[in-house]
Order: C-alpha cells, then sequence, then structure tokens
C-alpha cells in the first residue's frame, strides 16, 4: 500500500530539492502544496487521505477538530520544535504520532532578519528602493546607529545575539523582561531596566519573546504612546506580541516608525491596513527562512519519515502508547 505524503506551506517549491526523499522508498508518493490552506475546510478536504502531514513552522494548525477529519493521518512532521499550533493530546487520542526537526545554527538567521529590518527602517531603504526604480532619487534623511541606544525585549539566545551585533554598531544596549536577571544582562553586555525605561529611552526597540498569555500584547498603546518621536519598533518574533491597532495608530500618525516580520495573521490578507501604511517595512516572515535551515528541515523530516516506519521514531513531541 503507498504512503502518501503531503508536504505543506513549500511557497519558494523548494522543499523536494533540499533532501533525498529517494530514501524513503518507491511506495512513498509524495504531494507538495506551494499555498497555504486557507481554512480548516479546505484543508480537511484537501488532506483527505494522506498519510503523513508535514507542517512548516506554525504556517498552519491542526486544531481537534480538523485532525477529528482525517481519519487516514498517521505522522505529523513539524519543522522546529516549539509549536503552539497542533493539539497534541487530540492527535494522541486519534493514534498519531508528531516529530519535529532540528533548525541548524538558529541563532543567527532570525538576529540577522532583525538587523536587515532596523537598518532599511533607520535609512528609509525600501522607499528608497522603488523611488530609483521608479526613476528618481533621494528624498529621504535616514537616521544612524552608532552611539544610540538599542532596547531588547527578551535576552534570550536571539536577544543575546542582538546585543553582540549592536556593540559592532556601537550602540548602547538595554533590556527588559519579565525574567530577566542582572547577571543575564551583564553576560550580554546590556543594562537592565524597566519596561517603561527601555520604551522611553530605546531608539530601537526589537522583540525576542516566545508568544504566551503573558506576553500577548506586551507591546500596547502605553509601551507605543512612550516610545521616542520616529523610534524604530522591530518584531520579528511573533505578531500578537504587539497591539496591532495601537500600531496602525501609531504608524498613520507618524510618532513611530516599525519593521515587521510577523503578524496577526499569517500569510498577511491582501487588504490588510498594514500594507499601506506609512513608515513600515515589511517582510513576510523570512526569519528564518535561509537555505542552510531549510536543508536542516527537509533532511530531518525524510529522516523522521524513515525512523517512524520502522516503529522507532525520533525528534518525538508526542506518539500513542502503542502506535
Amino acid at each position: 500500500m503507498t504512503l502518501r505524503v503531503a508536504v505543506l506551506d513549500d511557497y519558494q517549491n523548494v522543499a523536494l530539492g533540499l533532501a533525498d526523499w529517494s530514501k524513503l522508498g518507491p511506495d512513498v508518493a509524495i504531494e507538495v502544496f506551494d499555498r497555504n490552506l486557507g481554512s480548516e475546510d479546505e484543508a480537511a478536504k484537501v488532506l483527505s487521505g494522506f498519510d503523513v502531514v508535514c507542517l512548516m513552522r506554525e504556517r498552519m494548525a491542526l486544531p481537534a477538530s480538523l485532525i477529528e477529519r482525517l481519519p487516514d493521518l498517521k505522522l505529523v512532521n513539524v519543522t522546529g520544535a516549539r509549536v503552539r499550533v497542533i493539539d497534541f493530546d487530540a492527535a494522541v487520542a486519534k493514534g498519531i504520532t508528531v516529530c519535529h526537526t532540528y533548525a541548524g545554527d538558529s541563532k543567527n538567521a532570525t538576529p540577522e532578519m532583525a538587523w536587515g529590518l532596523i537598518l532599511a527602517s533607520a535609512r528609509h531603504l525600501a522607499e528608497e528602493h522603488q523611488r530609483v526604480r521608479d526613476g528618481g532619487w533621494q528624498a529621504s534623511i535616514g537616521t544612524k546607529l552608532g552611539g544610540k541606544t538599542l532596547g531588547l525585549v527578551g535576552l534570550g539566545k536571539l536577544g543575546g545575539r542582538m546585543a553582540q551585533i549592536a556593540k559592532a554598531f556601537e550602540m548602547d544596549v538595554i533590556a527588559w523582561s519579565q525574567n530577566l536577571t542582572e547577571e543575564r544582562a551583564a553576560e550580554c553586555g546590556a543594562r537592565k531596566v524597566d519596561k517603561e525605561t527601555l520604551f522611553r529611552n530605546a531608539d530601537v526597540v526589537s522583540l525576542h519573546l516566545i508568544l504566551s498569555d503573558r506576553s500577548r500584547q506586551i507591546v500596547g498603546r502605553n509601551e507605543i504612546g512612550l516610545m521616542k518621536k520616529d523610534a524604530i519598533l522591530v518584531n520579528t518574533s511573533r505578531g500578537p506580541l504587539i497591539d496591532e491597532a495601537a500600531l496602525l495608530h501609531a504608524l498613520n500618525a507618524g510618532s513611530i516608525r516599525a519593521g515587521l516580520d510577523v503578524y496577526d495573521i499569517e500569510p498577511l490578507p491582501a487588504n490588510h491596513p498594514l500594507r499601506n501604511a506609512p513608515n513600515v517595512t515589511l517582510s513576510p516572515h523570512l526569519g528564518y527562512v535561509t537555505q542552510e535551515t531549510y536543508e536542516f528541515f527537509h533532511r530531518d523530516i525524510v529522516d523522521n519519515i524513515i525512523a517512524w516506519r520502522e516503529g522507532a521514531p525520533v525528534r518525538v513531541l508526542a506518539a500513542p502508547e502503542n502506535p
């Protein structure tokens, strides 16, 4: 019997070229989807009959209601280990094993993206790029970073890397999070401050937190209101960390600038007001999208399927006792 494998959200159509899928054997049929399955009804219809589903990060959710509608599903592979969009209890109850992949050297990709957004925002690169394309020439005045203050909300692995890079720009680094210690801040070359001080004093604020009930909308109207005129707010973590309505109000008022790689809804709807908002540089959640990371993702997916078929699944997030 043929094992049917669905590879989802392969926007760049690269999945089949990044790993040796032939290792799975001749009895495996792989189907790649290069678009987001926009609704649960569409996902249930399209994925009906598949034995294995491979998710790209959190681009598509697997709630209990969808799992219930996929009776043939036996294995879920998800790239990355931090997953909030799969109902693990529902999966296990239906006899489904859930495995994850590693991402290789993940400490660099997202911070590099954050710095790209910082630089693009500080020097108006997106607007000036388009102006040159349209036959024009310079019309904006940028802001230098040297001597300015970077405020990091979150100083874990990625926030720590941000602090290291900031030193190359000769920036002062301040940091805050609910559990940040003086020792951790000093280790990263930053100064621990309270939340209000960070938003009031930073010229650039960059978010590096996981999304949880506690961190949702941790940047709201009050925090945005504290920011300096023309300060830059950068988010490469998760969209819901910021109160989107408050951010849009500030962007339209011209009080701050922003660089965004993540959004409340992804893909960002075509008619979303952020697409036409002023004072913001947008990218389509590219933080982890690198050749190196994708190679790790897809090689691990192939190895996960092989191990699962042999009865010894690896990198397991959830599994029934007798799969």
